[in-house]
């Protein structure tokens, strides 16, 4: 088995090929692995932290592997942030809600769909935060709180769908629909004419 500097030089090295391989291997390094990549993860190159982030998704979860890769949500670079993202999906932990409803409030487009998959993930503790951004978020940010909660099911929200079906947004209505649909509601939420 190489070594922890090799595996670390490897994932820094500037080859994805050669990063991916060491990142599957640094969880069976412990936690010597887990503060190196803690410190990767604050260098000043882009590459590294994306990196480290990277490593860490493919760590087991646990509470401080949720709060680097919720720090990595506030990087400067947006490839970072939306590795982040994708990390948090596969550590679906409550105690990034906060942190992910932020980033869903200040992202892009890109990055606004990747962390509302994490709170899909999460499941239904997202729900009264997303309910309450669909309310007074920014457009983009609407969005993709009403398609995550479509993708809950949690009954909390049929009231803002049903609200959502009005909406001057095809897209809006398009994911409240289906999120009634979801609920069993079908085709009950149409007004007759």
């Amino acid at each position: 088995m190489p070594g922890l500097a090799s595996l670390l030089a490897e994932l820094t090295c500037g080859d994805d090929e050669s990063a991916e391989a060491a990142a599957g291997l640094l969880p069976e390094y412990g936690a010597a692995a887990f503060v190196a990549l803690q410190d990767l993860r604050l260098s000043r190159r882009t590459d590294t932290r994306w990196w480290a982030v990277r490593a860490l998704a493919g760590w087991p979860s646990s509470a401080p592997v949720t709060r680097e890769l919720i720090g990595a949500l506030d990087d400067e670079a947006g490839e970072v942030r939306q590795c982040a993202a994708v990390a948090l999906s596969r550590h679906p932990d409550p105690q990034a809600i906060p942190a992910l409803i932020r980033a869903l409030s200040i992202s892009d487009s890109l990055t606004a769909k990747l962390v509302a998959n994490a709170l899909i993930r999460i499941g239904a503790p997202a729900v009264p935060e997303l309910l309450q951004l669909l309310q007074n978020g920014k457009h983009v940010a609407r969005l993709e709180a009403v398609r995550a909660l479509a993708e809950i099911e949690d009954p909390r929200a049929i009231p803002a769908l049903m609200k959502l079906l009005g909406e001057d947004s095809a897209v809006m209505e398009y994911w409240a629909g289906h999120g009634l649909d979801r609920l069993g509601l079908g085709m009950l939420y149409l007004k007759p004419q």
